[in-house]
């Protein structure tokens, strides 16, 4: 009995996936190019190529699984929200034909909203679609990620700056990736749960963008800005860097929500949902390499 993932080549699925073939479990990976798994095929997972919201891949993947890890994407199209909540009621359906018995969903704080809050507006479907189809779901919320920070490399590299269309004082739970990953692997290895439950990922603290640059200051040694912006000059901003209208308007919409207190999260902090990495701790060993990086080629 295999375990899906459906996104073995993100920042999340990937470590996801070596930690469960390290605990010497069976893998299913389903990936549009099986050469971008070629390592994790090396270690004994099983690839099926193709695409997530094809009927007949999510038969062929979990068939004879017990478990799934069920990623949504990242936005790449203008219909996503619709494609998003469209492909988890098949994904959710053919794991209930197939008998999968527990399924962990990766949801985000603020999926609690529904529609309205850009990417996110998609996840409370995508849960309720796996909580109608299968007993035993747990939902992960996590927290905004600190890797989002890497965005801002380039302000921060020629200027020293974060530039942030919300207000510098309201705090959120940011959480390193590697983090979700583990809790998602001892979720996914802990065999005792049962029914449907969600919990927050939160990383060991919230954080305002104050704080942020704090922290960002302390640990580089340079002086780090925070700069709030409207969301007319970010809608600026994204479009500069090429971003495509519909993911502009999406990102701009989530952030819009983040301001009016629709993306906080719904799960209390509890010593459950407090990861370990701070923000400290991954910026020295991630960001600031990035940044020093950035001014290299810069100089």
């Amino acid at each position: 009995m295999s375990i899906v993932i459906n996104t073995p080549n993100g920042n999340i699925g990937r470590p996801l996936a070596h930690a469960l073939l390290d605990a010497g479990k069976q893998l299913t990976l389903i990936s549009r190019d099986a050469r971008k798994v070629e390592d994790l095929v090396k270690r004994g997972a099983k690839v099926v190529e193709g695409s997530t919201d094809d009927a007949a891949v999510l038969d062929k993947a979990f068939a004879g699984a017990s478990a799934v890890f069920w990623l949504t994407p990242p936005a790449t199209r203008p219909d996503f929200i619709e494609w998003a909540e469209a492909t988890a009621r098949v994904a959710a359906g053919k794991a209930k034909q197939h008998g999968v018995k527990r399924v962990v969903v990766l949801s985000s704080i603020g999926a609690q909203t529904g529609r309205g809050t850009g990417p996110v507006g998609a996840l409370l479907a995508v849960e309720e679609a796996f909580k109608a189809a299968v007993a035993d779901v747990t939902i992960l919320r996590p927290g905004y990620f600190m890797e989002n920070l890497l965005q801002s490399v380039q302000t921060l590299a020629s200027a020293g700056s974060l530039f942030v269309p919300i207000s510098l004082t309201r705090a959120l739970p940011m959480v390193a990736v590697a983090d979700i990953a583990r809790k998602a692997a001892d979720v996914l290895l802990d065999a005792g749960w049962k029914g449907a439950r969600i919990i927050g990922v939160h990383g060991p603290a919230h954080l305002s963008y104050a704080d942020v640059a704090r922290i960002l200051t302390e640990v580089s040694g340079r002086p780090v800005s925070a700069v709030q912006i409207s969301i007319d000059d970010f809608r600026k901003a994204m479009a500069g860097y090429g971003l495509p209208d519909f993911l502009v308007g999406l990102l701009a919409e989530m952030y819009q929500a983040v301001g009016e207190g629709r993306m906080d999260p719904a799960e209390p902090r509890s010593a459950e949902t407090t990861t370990a990495t701070t923000l400290a701790q991954w910026a020295k060993s991630v960001l600031l390499p990035a940044v020093e990086q950035a001014r290299a080629a810069a100089a």
